[in-house]
């Protein structure tokens, strides 16, 4: 059972390492916890965490290429460098506001796995394609990209329900998971609005694997009441 945490564009270095400090001992039996903050405080999140804890850090991102004339963009080595574990890839904002494509994911995916890194890579439908019946058709372009290594987990996180406050219902998120495993072996987190108030129950589906957690990461209580969540359903 994994239980991410997205920082999203929140917690600069100060506040970062502060709740860095307070999450440090989140350990509950059976669950790999990580957290993925914006790049600026990855180190301080690190520093916090300190070389004890168990709770690991993701960049949000990454790019394809070692080093190069890519402003703005960071490499496999220079996180692996700072001590960072993994990152995400694909995620749909990046895929909606940033122009990332299949085939950029993929890049990513192939350079961190290659550096050593562990990776979440996020697949979902859009609100318009689900009603359109496509649901199926978008996941198998999605994961047919994506390597497949013992390092990589994939996220399902249908759009709709990222920073919507809508919730997949147990029915759609199991069935998801379910095609998705049919497509790839990794195992499959639920991204969506993941709250503590449904936590329990979407952890407990047989297809899932675990969470990414967005805006309910960034509270303590909250993200400790999911890990929770994640430990009586592993």
């Amino acid at each position: 059972m994994l239980i991410a945490g997205n920082w999203k564009m929140f917690k600069g270095a100060h506040q970062a390492r502060e709740f860095a400090s307070q999450i440090r001992r989140i350990a509950p039996e059976g669950v790999d916890v990580v957290v993925c903050p914006p790049y600026p405080s990855l180190e301080a999140t690190l520093h916090a965490l300190g070389p004890d804890s168990t709770t690991r850090v993701y960049a949000q991102n990454v790019h394809w290429e070692l080093e190069g004339a890519f402003t703005g963009e960071v490499s496999p080595p220079m996180l692996a460098e700072l001590g960072v574990a993994g990152a995400i890839v694909g995620h749909s904002e990046r895929r909606q506001l940033f122009g990332e494509t299949d085939e950029t994911v993929r890049l990513r995916a192939d350079a961190a796995l290659e550096a050593g890194l562990h990776v979440i890579a996020c697949v979902g439908e859009t609100e318009a394609e689900r009603e359109a019946g496509e649901t199926e058709a978008v996941l198998e372009r999605q994961v047919s990209v994506i390597p497949r290594h013992e390092r990589l987990v994939i996220a399902y996180e249908p759009v709709w329900a990222i920073g919507t406050g809508k919730t997949a219902t147990p029915e759609i998120a199991q069935e998801a998971h379910a095609f998705v495993k049919s497509l790839h072996g990794a195992p499959v987190l639920y991204g969506g609005s993941v709250k503590p108030e449904n936590a329990a129950t979407l952890l407990s589906l047989p297809d899932v694997d675990g969470a990414l957690v967005g805006g309910a990461s960034l509270d303590v209580q909250s993200f400790e009441a999911i890990c929770r969540a994640g430990a009586e359903a592993a």
